[in-house]
């Protein structure tokens, strides 16, 4: 994951603990109160977290799609099921789509100061790993949406912008 950076990366296990993350990343989760062994589903209910996404409800639906994909694939995880129970109480059910598939990739859109941070997401697992460990870890890897954040995050990770408040 440091070899992503400028870009931000992240490993989180099967119920979304960070348990590493390259600088950008670091510094994109610190801005949102989130550090490693911190729970993204925990974050994704706190206010301050919607409040720094801009597109938050669309986040959200796409979050709630892949918990309850990663949760049919374990078989029931109560984790993953108390999570979603709690998410699905903190969306607005005018956002939500029914009856329609979801896009394939929606930006995040990260507001810090007067900018904004507009990402996409990939994530990758090991498959085939033997070790259970390291089987239950996803890599988040994140990219720049639009030339603004590219530049953005290449400037970070020179060292040429200090923050991200203008």
């Amino acid at each position: 994951i440091d070899r992503h950076d400028p870009y931000p990366a992240i490993a989180i296990d099967r119920h979304w603990n960070v348990e590493a993350a390259n600088a950008s990343a670091t510094f994109l989760l610190g801005g949102l109160g989130i550090g490693l062994g911190d729970s993204l589903l925990d974050a994704a209910l706190e206010t301050s977290t919607h409040e720094a996404i801009e597109n938050w409800p669309e986040v959200a639906q796409h979050m709630m799609a892949r918990l309850r994909t990663e949760n049919a694939y374990l078989g029931g995880d109560p984790i993953l099921e108390r999570a979603l129970a709690r998410l699905s109480q903190r969306i607005d059910p005018s956002h939500i789509s029914v009856g329609q598939p979801l896009p394939a990739i929606i930006p995040t859109r990260y507001r810090s100061g007067g900018l904004v941070l507009s990402m996409f997401s990939m994530f990758a697992q090991f498959g085939t790993a033997e070790d259970i460990a390291l089987a239950d870890l996803k890599i988040e890897l994140m990219f720049p949406a639009d030339p603004q954040t590219r530049q953005i995050l290449e400037q970070l990770g020179t060292g040429k912008l200090a923050t991200l408040t203008p």
